[in-house]
């Protein structure tokens, strides 16, 4: 049985890509930073084949001891926020090359990293220019890597429908920031999951980037209606203009959890949706889930 060590195995994304690489007969090391439950990771597969391991630090030692031995990795370790000013370099562009090295200099030829789809050097937004950087060193020390870019991820309690929706049930009205004139293409968890094991098993995967979306393209606020529709409730939508927008999230990002903060706001003037020339998510055989379909479900859980 093939190892495949997984850097943040334990996220939303992280726990799905950890039951679907140990259904397709990995054994999984899951190599985590935080203390969590080491009961619940191991049950994402059989006895013994989810193997949790701790490290402290985002640096080359640390990498290359949890690097030797295995047969692939899978980096989906990533923020949307930064908690102390340089934490976006530090994580997305200096984490990933030295992964990327480390699996270089052991031998470990199979090396899969999540980045974003919006991922650009000239973005305003330093979420998307650190992802950029991150991809750019990370093949410039191993040609072979597979760059996955995904745009909005949804599932169950996934960081965007789920937040709306707990929103709209507190809240008179949502805001649909700059007009919510900007598009996204959501991707289903399960799909993204499936298709980093896929492409991990695809010797025609080596050295490509990947733009995964899902069948549909909509708007920001399309999804804010599509949210109410489903919960039944009536919220009035209230444009928040881009400069307001801003505003508030100077005051807000002082918070401890942070609702929005001023480079989030940079983030959603970006259309997140794949290229009609990329390499995409049916390329790996993956007929991929509309969020329509599915939302129902994931509001109600």
């Amino acid at each position: 049985m093939q190892t495949i060590t997984v850097f943040g195995g334990t996220g939303f994304l992280g726990r799905t890509v950890v039951r679907a690489l140990a259904r397709a007969n990995y054994c999984v090391r899951v190599a985590r930073r935080a203390p969590t439950d080491d009961a619940f990771l191991r049950s994402l597969g059989d006895v013994g084949q989810v193997v949790p391991v701790s490290f402290s630090r985002l640096d080359r030692e640390q990498a290359q001891k949890l690097v030797a031995g295995t047969d692939g990795v899978v980096n989906l370790i990533g923020i949307i926020s930064e908690r102390k000013r340089g934490d976006f370099l530090r994580i997305h562009r200096d984490w990933p090359k030295i992964l990327a090295e480390s699996c270089r200099d052991l031998k470990v030829k199979r090396f899969l990293h999540v980045s974003a789809l919006g991922a650009h050097g000239g973005s305003a937004s330093q979420y998307f220019r650190s992802k950029a950087a991150g991809e750019n060193l990370i093949h410039a020390a191993l040609p072979c890597a597979i760059l996955m870019r995904p745009s909005i991820i949804f599932g169950e309690n996934d960081h965007f429908f789920t937040r709306f929706a707990n929103m709209a049930r507190y809240l008179p009205f949502l805001p649909t920031i700059g007009g919510g004139h900007t598009v996204f293409q959501p991707v289903y968890v399960l799909d993204v999951a499936e298709a980093i094991v896929r492409a991990l098993e695809s010797a025609e995967a080596q050295g490509k980037i990947f733009e995964l979306g899902g069948p549909v393209i909509a708007s920001f606020y399309k999804l804010l209606n599509d949210v109410l529709e489903v919960l039944q409730l009536r919220r009035q939508l209230i444009d928040l203009p881009w400069v307001v927008a801003k505003i508030e999230a100077q005051l807000l990002q002082f918070l401890p959890s942070a609702p929005l903060t001023p480079d989030q706001v940079e983030m959603l003037k970006t259309n997140t949706v794949v290229s009609p020339s990329a390499h995409g998510i049916t390329q790996l055989g993956i007929t991929p889930a509309h969020y329509k379909a599915l939302l129902p479900l994931i509001l109600k859980r």
